[in-house]
């Protein structure tokens, strides 16, 4: 017997967690909700039947309004992140005193209320190990009074066919049975080369919103994102000032601030700052400010500029028919917090196929 799940995506962003598990075709988004209109807006552009409430769940009357749409939609299904500034190793891990850390609990609230078959949680690494594994036995004891089963642990995305190598937490959880977490789904990793060589050919400034492909697919992968798109979209490099681009000609290919003089490395003390991606691995975490030079390890492996938000799309395993809208700040935000959707399919494959087999 096939089942068929209809997603409620709380903390939605621009769509990632939603976008990979409807490649798996039993799998559809029934609502949306996030505070940032911009991100909805993106969304709604690459799945339009999905409903779309923009607003704070914390706020009485939009929690109301995600509970009646999903009701009347018959969601059986929620997935999301809840904001994790406080659980992320760059935060001041406030632990218990970051009220950010809190807005688990409005997502198991809404949990409560809604009882679907399934749930899924995502968020940063760190939340199992910060405050001593609080927040993560919290999570764990709300879930189990909920009764619901669950499995719980750190996924990487390069295991699942994601040149990136983005370790997040994740709890999975089914009312009628336990769902473990989805096993690597490849075994050879996909390569920052296998992404994004056939996009090598813009300067700092170059490149448009939209416009034709003028090179061949080298890859497997490059042939899988481009499946079905017509153009090429927000492939546009940083206008990046002309001291940064001094500073990338200084620093060969795959290299990093370790080839800079000392007066021109400033203040920044983190070690991956002006680092450039390589080319035979996957790339590390793409983070909402992978356009700027001084960010990260987020520079072109060899041209001189930061990579563009097609290419960090692509190191997310978003496929080139997903388009990105609003401002450049915007959009870097957009790509960057999502989660990637070919990890995504793999949670919702194993959803699937788990709960067919019980049939």
């Amino acid at each position: 017997m096939s089942i068929e799940f209809k997603i409620l995506d709380l903390f939605s962003g621009a769509g990632g967690f939603s976008y990979g598990l409807e490649k798996n075709p039993h799998f559809k988004t029934a609502v949306a909700t996030d505070f940032n209109e911009s991100a909805l807006n993106t969304f709604k552009f690459n799945m339009p039947d999905t409903e779309i409430i923009i607003g704070d769940i914390t706020n009485v009357s939009v929690k109301k309004e995600i509970i009646e749409k999903s009701k009347k939609l018959n969601v059986n299904l929620i997935v999301g992140g809840p904001p994790c500034q406080g659980f992320s190793l760059k935060g001041k891990k406030l632990g218990l005193e970051d009220k950010r850390n809190y807005l688990f609990k409005e997502y198991l609230s809404i949990v409560e209320q809604l009882q679907p078959e399934v749930f899924v949680i995502e968020n940063v690494k760190a939340l199992i190990s910060t405050s001593a594994g609080w927040f993560k036995n919290q999570i764990l004891d709300r879930i189990k009074s909920l009764g619901y089963y669950v499995d719980y642990g750190v996924l990487t995305a390069s295991e699942f066919g994601v040149p990136q190598s983005r370790p997040r937490t994740v709890f999975l959880c089914c009312k009628s049975l336990e769902i473990k977490l989805p096993k690597p789904t490849c075994t050879k990793v996909v390569t920052v080369r296998d992404a994004i060589s056939d996009l090598a050919y813009l300067q700092s400034g170059e490149g448009a919103i939209e416009q034709d492909y003028t090179t061949k697919s080298e890859t497997d992968y490059q042939r899988l994102m481009r499946m079905d798109s017509t153009k090429l979209f927000n492939h546009k490099a940083s206008n990046h000032a002309q001291i940064a681009i001094e500073k990338l000609k200084l620093i060969p290919p795959e290299c990093g601030k370790e080839h800079l003089p000392a007066e021109m490395i400033g203040k920044q003390k983190f070690s991956g700052t002006w680092g450039r991606l390589k080319w035979d691995l996957p790339s590390p975490t793409i983070d909402t400010r992978f356009d700027a030079c001084s960010n990260g390890t987020n520079n072109h492996p060899f041209l001189n500029r930061a990579i563009t938000p097609r290419e960090a799309a692509r190191l997310q395993s978003f496929d080139d028919k997903f388009v990105f809208v609003g401002t450049k700040v915007a959009i870097r935000q957009q790509i960057g917090n999502a989660v990637p959707p070919l990890m995504a399919k793999a949670i919702a494959d194993q959803i699937y196929n788990t709960l067919t087999i019980q049939q």
